[in-house]
């Protein structure tokens, strides 16, 4: 029975994949009533079925990750925009070669900016450090959004450990992949990002935001906003960066106009220390 039914699993994948490459090489998928409804990509990306992509995007991550026991993770938020610290010399001996002001003013903003890899990548390690000597069910994984930058750095700090760590990416206008140092089973594509955001707060007993765009700002926010209104448990929200956040958010101009409670400040602590960030959730988990 099992070989019979992984058998008919491999015939309708290899189908699938037949479908797609026939349309991404430019042939067009035209509607066929006989084919099974599952299998039919007309079918399944009308607007009509849009409730079963949802369905589809909430299960495929929750049971992989389920079936390879990543139960607690840490999430790490931040800029794809920030290179790492080797990349970003390289790109400022470049800027000086050429003698080009406006390219080695940006070249040394991005050799500031990898302080931030460096620290994503260091904050990481000392999960899976910890993690490491922890039995299964404690364990904690360092879960992003998948992509480059500071979501790269903190999956390399946990790749570079030994520790699964897990991507959870989104397809966007120019085609992006997961990084290399995501675990490759544990590395997912999502195209709705509501589903990709809930992912995030399914399995998090953590957050840690790092300097970035709209996208961070995005996420943090709905996290605070589910956390201050009760629709998730509490945990720890890490804003790194204390330069950043208190220039480009003023909570104290938010309580003033009372727009939050004084107790909504309590809801995230600032730092630029990995340790500290850390140590922020070992103390609340009382680990």
């Amino acid at each position: 029975m099992d070989a019979n039914t992984q058998l008919q699993d491999s015939r309708l994948a290899n189908a699938w994949s037949e479908l797609h490459n026939y349309a991404v090489s430019g042939n067009p998928l035209h509607a066929d009533s006989y084919r099974l409804a599952f299998a039919d990509p007309e079918f399944l990306l009308r607007r009509e079925t849009r409730g079963i992509r949802f369905q589809l995007e909430l299960l495929k991550p929750d049971l992989g990750q389920t079936a390879q026991g990543i139960e607690n993770t840490v999430v790490v938020y931040g800029s794809a925009r920030f290179l790492a610290p080797e990349d970003a010399e390289r790109l400022l001996q470049d800027a000086r070669a050429s003698g080009d002001a406006q390219r080695i003013a940006l070249a040394e903003r991005a050799v500031r900016n990898a302080a931030y890899y460096d620290a994503a990548r260091r904050f990481a390690r000392l999960v899976a450090d910890y993690s490491e000597t922890r039995p299964p069910a404690e364990r904690m994984y360092i879960c992003t959004g998948g992509g480059p930058g500071i979501m790269e750095a903190a999956n390399r700090g946990a790749h570079e450990a030994g520790a699964p760590n897990v991507g959870l990416n989104i397809t966007l206008p120019h085609e992006q992949s997961g990084n290399r140092y995501i675990t490759p089973s544990l590395s997912y594509k999502f195209h709705y990002f509501a589903m990709r955001k809930m992912h995030f707060m399914m399995r998090a007993k953590a957050l840690v935001v790092f300097p970035g765009g709209f996208g961070t700002m995005d996420e943090l926010f709905e996290v605070l906003t589910l956390v201050q209104t009760t629709k998730a448990k509490p945990v720890p929200i890490v804003l790194f960066g204390s330069s950043f956040w208190r220039a480009i958010i003023n909570f104290d101009v938010m309580l003033e106009f009372g727009t939050i409670s004084p107790a909504d400040l309590e809801l995230f602590h600032i730092t630029d220390d990995p340790a500290e960030a850390w140590e922020t959730i070992r103390t609340f988990y009382k680990l």
